[in-house]
């Protein structure tokens, strides 16, 4: 990556004054949808709840930043919203607002210098993508090959910050609501996982990683990354086109089931093997190519990096569902790093690990779901845990379960969006083939070294 021209009075910087015009900002936008609950709650109706969200949702995206992606994320997250929100929120990412080409132009010279422009054979002027943290413009360069301009939001250090503490106070009210989770882990988790978001050259890193872990799975396509066009806040890499997966979910069954056995290689592969997971389920990060018979995965802002015996835990905990063996099912979660366990709470635990687990458990072709759609997957079960840890409970999530499961859900919506049939027993058992801690922890060390992430 080329360095960024220096700049007198960098307005990046993670500084205070940044973090308190962005307190400011936010509130301004949310306080649009405070006026929408407050009218809810004095005129109620059979939509308001409805309106209310779409309200918030609303001024989230206008918001742009972290509490934009954190209530994406949320939206995931089964049965710890209500169904409006929810529905509202998974559509931030898909749907966020672009910023004008004035903007563009001013980030491109900050981040190449006077002149960009003419480093491009075409540079389109309307965004082909908007998420919370940044854009994406197509261009073309001057060999002909046409690439994905990724470009950071400005501020968004200050960003980070200043919404990551309004994050604290929204899970500690839940905390106080709800009583069922202690949310600490998750917030630190979630703040990692942002700050790392913002660090463009790591997620050039991240990309050069799984284009090594998935080198041996041919149908998987990752883009690649042009050094000498990228900088502190922008990304350039190789364009890749495919499909929708919602444009298949009326494709013939076979192609149909194809498409999820290549997604669960996609994701199980990099866990089985390095520890890593891609930490974001939204479906727009995979694309379908050939008419079902690739898949293009993209955006690597959040990725996993697990240590090797936390995986030794998830395959513990799968090995002791298959056997009914509680004291193993036990370790496996202090493995994972639950704290003060008792009976009680892991009898109330694996009632969540049955349903995750399920599907792998269970050696016959299946759907991951029976009877239930890809908006209600996992709600019914969390609910059930939910209630049962106000008695039991709170327990303490381990930060490093918190993108696992999210993770976990997302990609079996996917299964259900495609009404996809596999035996998943079968698929995962031949994931591990080879499988042991140490095993793990090699290959992992090996991969990080070759793509530059660690010292």
């Amino acid at each position: 990556m080329t360095e960024t021209p220096s700049r007198t009075g960098d307005p990046e910087r993670n500084r205070l004054t940044g973090r308190i015009a962005r307190t400011a900002k936010v509130g301004a936008n949310l306080s649009g949808a405070g006026i929408a609950f407050a009218a809810q709650s004095l005129f109620g109706g059979d939509e308001g709840d409805q309106r209310t969200a779409r309200a918030l949702a609303a001024a989230l995206g206008k918001s742009k930043g972290p509490l934009m992606k954190v209530a994406q994320l949320l939206s995931t997250v089964p049965d710890l919203l209500p169904a409006e929100y929810a529905a509202e929120f998974s559509q931030l990412q898909a749907e966020a607002p672009a910023m004008g080409w004035p903007f563009v132009k001013r980030r491109m010279r900050a981040e190449l210098g006077p002149g960009w422009e003419a480093k491009f054979a075409s540079f389109t002027h309307e965004a082909a993508h908007a998420a919370s943290l940044g854009q994406v413009h197509a261009a073309t360069l001057h060999d002909g090959r046409k690439v994905a301009c990724k470009l950071q939001y400005p501020d968004m250090a200050s960003a980070v910050e200043s919404d990551v503490g309004q994050l604290r106070t929204l899970l500690g009210l839940f905390r106080r609501m709800d009583g069922s989770i202690d949310p600490e882990a998750m917030v630190e988790e979630i703040t990692d996982r942002l700050r790392e978001e913002l660090d463009y050259a790591r997620e050039a890193r991240h990309m050069a990683l799984y284009g090594a872990m998935l080198a041996g799975k041919p149908f998987v396509t990752v883009p690649q990354l042009i050094p000498e066009l990228s900088a502190e806040r922008l990304l350039t890499m190789t364009w890749l086109s495919g499909e929708k997966l919602s444009a298949f979910e009326t494709a013939p069954q076979a192609t149909r089931n194809h498409i999820a056995e290549m997604l669960f290689w996609t994701w199980w592969a990099p866990m089985n093997s390095y520890a890593v997971i891609h930490g974001d389920p939204h479906l727009g990060n995979y694309q379908v190519t050939g008419g079902g018979t690739g898949i293009n995965l993209l955006d690597f802002g959040c990725v996993r990096i697990f240590p090797p015996k936390f995986v030794g835990g998830v395959v513990d905990l799968y090995r002791a569902m298959l056997t009914n063996d509680f004291d193993a099912a036990y370790a496996a979660y202090e493995t994972w790093g639950f704290q003060n366990l008792s009976r009680e709470l892991v009898e109330v635990l694996n009632v969540w690990a049955r349903f995750i687990y399920g599907p792998i458990i269970d050696d016959r072709v299946r759907s991951v779901a029976d009877g239930v759609t890809a908006g209600e997957y996992g709600r019914k079960e969390a609910f059930r845990v939910r209630q049962l840890l106000k008695e039991k409970g709170p327990v303490k999530i381990p930060r490093e379960f918190v993108f696992m499961d999210r993770a976990a859900i997302g990609l079996g919506a996917a299964y259900l969006r495609l009404g996809a049939e596999l035996n998943f027993h079968k698929l995962f058992e031949e994931s591990l083939e080879g499988f042991s801690v140490e095993t793990v922890a090699a290959r992992q060390n090996a991969a990080l070294h070759a793509a530059g992430l660690t010292g």
